[in-house]
């Protein structure tokens, strides 16, 4: 069962790394807001818990944007972190989404959606191709329709890859963006200022224990479109 202490929601904590069920208004790491990242919580929560003086090491080995919700994962050792690192760019790490769009993509229940992706620094948004373009990059991710709602249908996409915005750019340029994602389509943002897309599933092998470990991340509270969804 997840615990929930100085306003973080741990799925999952062993001596070696910790899963949190990041909010969709977190940051994973410090960036130029000045506002207090995921990151600097989850220190201190260690420091606190585990009553350790000086200093609490914490490496981040992935991030999610800022608006989605979910499943993040922290290394607490230094070993922990290079080989979570390598897993991530391996693609030996499970990741499954859950996203909320207005219509499905080329009107398909299920589908492969491949294309190329190339961030832009300055307006921090992924251009989609369809073709290889030079420093663009390969982008793969699968979906399928879990459940149609009065004006939404609920998909659940695994990646393949994991570029920058991918689910958020690829759905987008299809016409079917992300409930909230003004940056990809969307016609209206969230009142929180979040986006329908969360962090579902995680499940990798262990990198210390070599155990296979699988965590689901519940949906946010005080949300009744995710709460139309939370019996799946």
């Amino acid at each position: 069962m997840p615990t929930t202490i100085d306003n973080i929601e741990v799925l999952f904590e062993d001596n070696h790394l910790i899963v949190i069920n990041k909010q969709p208004s977190d940051i994973v790491q410090a960036d130029k807001t000045g506002d207090v990242a995921l990151l600097e919580i989850v220190k201190n929560y260690i420091k606190i818990k585990e009553k350790k003086e000086g200093n609490v090491f914490v490496g981040v080995t992935h991030r999610i944007d800022r608006p989605t919700s979910g499943a993040v994962i922290f290394a607490k050792t230094s070993k922990a972190l290079v080989r979570l690192n390598e897993m991530f760019r391996n693609q030996e790490i499970e990741k499954i989404y859950w996203a909320l769009t207005s219509s499905l993509p080329n009107e398909k229940d299920q589908d492969t959606l491949t294309h190329y992706l190339k961030k832009n620094e300055k307006n921090n948004k992924s251009t989609v191709f369809i073709k290889e373009t030079i420093e663009a990059k390969h982008a793969i991710l699968h979906y399928k329709n879990l459940r149609k709602l009065d004006n939404y249908y609920l998909l659940e996409v695994k990646l393949e890859t994991g570029r920058h915005h991918q689910i958020r750019a690829q759905l987008g340029f299809l016409k079917c963006p992300i409930k909230g994602d003004i940056k990809y389509g969307a016609k209206r943002t969230n009142e929180n200022g979040s986006i329908h897309l969360h962090s579902r599933k995680i499940a990798f092998n262990h990198p210390i224990k070599k155990e296979m470990i699988s965590i689901i991340a519940p949906l946010p509270k005080n949300d009744k479109i995710w709460e139309a969804v939370n019996d799946l």
